[in-house]
Formats: structure tokens, C-alpha cells, sequence
């Protein structure tokens, strides 16, 4: 199984190293379901709730997965791994609210091309929605989509009370080329595949 998982894994490699299978710029909801898939983290931004911070911008790092490597296999929806021990999902249970950025710049495209994080041409997405924990059916998928990328998360101290969430998308924004911010709306993006 741990052979499946990394041949995948390279095929997801080699297909952003090629270059081939980034989406066009005029397909924008492409591009911000790629992008999404093939990043394992983001910055999470939330609204500070700590002393000191009241009410600022505050991001995190967390990994994410919209579901097992490899093409066409994800879902689109961000799921997280949270643990109200951390500092950010303290904040989320004042305020559910937040904004997610994933950037290309975490895989071997943007270095290949020379491209810097802030270029355009190093896409990234911007998502805005709020985190909500995942039961039943949706735990599974959760479980599936982190376990698969993020194999360490099964090791991670049981009383840290860990639970799955997803990143409910209510706005997406697509930087991937020159010209400014593309909007998609959550019907365009979950239409169409990575």
C-alpha cells in the first residue's frame, strides 16, 4: 500500500514538474481546483481572539487535503485535522469565519520556472468561508483525503482530542496570471475537475 502511495505521489510530482497539466489562464476554477490539489498546506487566516490580538488577522500553517494524490481523485473541499489545544481553532470556535491560501509555490512548478512565490505566474488561491467539524459520511472522507497525504496525523497524541473539518468555500479568488484576481464562484469550482 505504501508503494501505491508514493508512485502516486511522483506522478503528481512529475506532472507539476513537466508543467503540462497546469491549467490555461482563461480557466480560472480549473486552476483553483489544481492548485488546491496538489498543495499539502496553507495559511490559515483567522480573527485573533488572544490577548493582545483582539480582533487582528492572525495566520497559521495547517495541512490540508481535498483527497488522495493523484489526478482527478480530489474533492475539492480543504479538509483540516484540528485540535482545540491550538491556538488558531481557538479562535474559530469564537468565529467560525477564515480565509485559506494555497500557493504552488510549495511544489516543484514555481522553482522549475523561476518563478517567485509573489509572481503571478506562481499561482495562488484565496478562499474565504468558515471551518466546520465533519461527522458521519463526511469523517470518512476527511479521514481518507489527510490520511493518504498526511500518514503521520494517524501517530498524533489521541488526548489532544483531534477532529476533522472542512473549509466551507463561500468566496474563491485565482491569482495565476498577470492582469489581478479572478473570481470563481463555489458552483464553478466544485463543477469542474483539477
Amino acid at each position: 500500500m505504501a508503494g501505491l502511495w508514493l508512485l502516486c505521489v511522483a506522478a503528481a510530482v512529475l506532472l507539476l514538474a513537466a508543467g503540462g497539466a497546469i491549467p490555461r489562464p482563461e480557466e480560472a476554477a480549473r486552476m483553483a481546483r489544481f492548485v488546491l490539489h496538489n498543495c499539502d498546506w496553507g495559511a490559515l487566516a483567522t480573527l485573533s481572539t488572544q490577548e493582545g490580538l483582539r480582533g487582528h488577522p492572525f495566520a497559521n500553517i495547517f495541512s490540508l487535503s481535498d483527497g488522495p494524490p493523484g489526478p482527478f481523485s480530489g474533492s475539492g473541499v480543504p479538509y483540516l485535522y484540528l485540535t482545540d489545544m491550538e491556538i488558531s481553532v481557538q479562535d474559530l470556535e469564537i468565529n467560525s469565519n477564515a480565509s485559506l491560501t494555497v500557493s504552488l509555490a510549495q511544489t516543484p512548478y514555481c522553482k522549475k520556472h523561476k518563478y517567485d512565490p509573489q509572481n503571478p505566474l506562481c499561482a495562488h488561491i484565496i478562499f474565504c468561508g468558515s471551518i466546520v467539524k465533519v461527522n458521519g459520511i463526511s469523517e470518512g472522507l476527511a479521514k481518507k483525503a489527510l490520511f493518504s497525504r498526511h500518514p503521520e496525523m494517524e501517530s498524533w497524541p489521541k488526548d489532544h482530542n483531534w477532529f476533522f473539518a472542512k473549509f466551507n468555500i463561500t468566496n474563491i479568488w485565482v491569482l495565476d496570471y498577470f492582469g489581478g484576481l479572478k473570481i470563481v464562484t463555489p458552483e464553478e469550482y466544485y463543477s469542474v475537475k483539477p
